[in-house]
C-alpha cells in the first residue's frame, strides 16, 4: 500500500505538474512540515486539497518549491573567476554571446551576468533567465530592488547601470533589462534551448536526488555550444562529469565534452 507522503506526490503532480519524487525525501518532507504549519494543515491529504482549491496556496506552494536564494554577484571569488578566466575564452567576434541563468529567481544573476559583459566592451549578447516561479519572474522583469539587495554592487556598477528612485530602492536600466529574457521553466519537465556559451546553474539543484540533477545537468551538456561552459554552485560538484558529457576546467566550472 503506497503510503501517504507517495500519494501526496501523485496529486501535487497532478495538480501542479511538479514532480516531488525529483527531489530528495527526507529534506523536502521536513520543508514540507514548516509549510505545513504555515498554511495550519495538519496532514498530507489536507495539504493536496488547499493546494487544489485554494489559489493563494497554490501561488505559495509553487514559491516554496522555488528555493528564490540569490544575490548581485554570489559568491564573488567564483564570478571573478568566471570574469578573469572563462568569459575571455568564450567570448568569440562576430558571434553573438548567448548566456542562460537557470534558476534565475528574481534576476540578481541574470544582471550580474549583463554588467560583467557590458564592463567587457561586449554589445552583442543574449541573456536567457528562467525560474519555475512565475510571481519572482515579473519580478526580475521588473528590476526593482531594496538597498540591502544591492549591497555588494560595486559602488561604480551601481551608479552605472541603476537609478535610485523616490521610495529608497534602486530600478535596474530598463534600456538594459530588456537585453534579458525571462521566461518560466521547469528543469525537471521542459525542453531546454540549446546553442549556449554558457549556463549558470548554481544552488538550484541542492533539494533534487542525485538522478535528477543528472538528468539536468546532461541535459545542459547538450544545450551548451561545443567548448561552452556550465557554472555550478559551491555544494553541487558532479561526480561523474564525463557519464554526462561534461569534463571539468576549474572548481565549479565544467566545459561540454563530445569525446564520447
Amino acid at each position: 500500500m503506497r503510503d501517504e507522503y507517495s500519494v501526496f506526490c501523485s496529486e501535487i503532480y497532478r495538480i501542479t505538474g511538479i514532480n516531488l519524487a525529483l527531489y530528495k525525501d527526507q529534506q523536502m518532507k521536513r520543508r514540507l512540515n514548516t509549510f505545513m504549519h504555515k498554511l495550519r494543515v495538519e496532514s498530507y491529504d489536507q495539504l493536496a486539497k488547499k493546494i487544489e482549491k485554494d489559489q493563494t496556496a497554490l501561488k505559495m506552494f509553487h514559491e516554496f518549491v522555488t528555493i528564490n536564494v540569490t544575490d548581485f554577484f554570489r559568491d564573488n571569488e567564483q564570478f571573478e573567476t568566471l570574469r578573469k578566466r572563462i568569459l575571455p575564452q568564450l567570448v568569440k567576434s562576430g558571434s553573438p554571446f548567448r548566456a542562460w541563468s537557470a534558476g534565475c529567481s528574481d534576476g540578481r544573476e541574470a544582471y550580474s551576468l549583463l554588467m560583467m559583459l557590458e564592463e567587457m566592451g561586449v554589445t552583442d549578447y543574449q541573456i536567457h533567465g528562467t525560474d519555475l516561479d512565475e510571481r519572482i519572474l515579473e519580478k526580475a522583469r521588473q528590476g526593482i530592488y531594496n538597498e540591502e539587495a544591492v549591497h555588494k554592487v560595486p559602488a561604480h556598477l551601481l551608479a552605472k547601470y541603476f537609478t535610485k528612485l523616490p521610495d529608497g530602492n534602486y530600478q535596474f536600466a530598463p534600456e538594459k533589462a530588456r537585453k534579458v529574457q525571462f521566461y518560466k521553466q521547469d528543469l525537471l519537465a521542459d525542453e531546454y534551448r540549446k546553442g549556449f556559451d554558457l549556463i549558470v546553474c548554481r544552488n538550484v539543484v541542492i533539494y533534487f536526488t542525485e538522478e535528477a540533477k543528472d538528468f539536468v545537468f546532461a541535459k545542459m551538456a547538450k544545450s551548451l555550444k561545443p567548448d561552452g561552459i556550465l557554472f555550478v554552485g559551491g555544494t553541487e560538484s558532479i561526480l561523474a562529469p564525463k557519464a554526462l558529457g561534461l569534463t571539468p576546467v576549474l572548481p565549479f566550472f565544467y566545459k561540454r565534452d563530445d569525446s564520447m
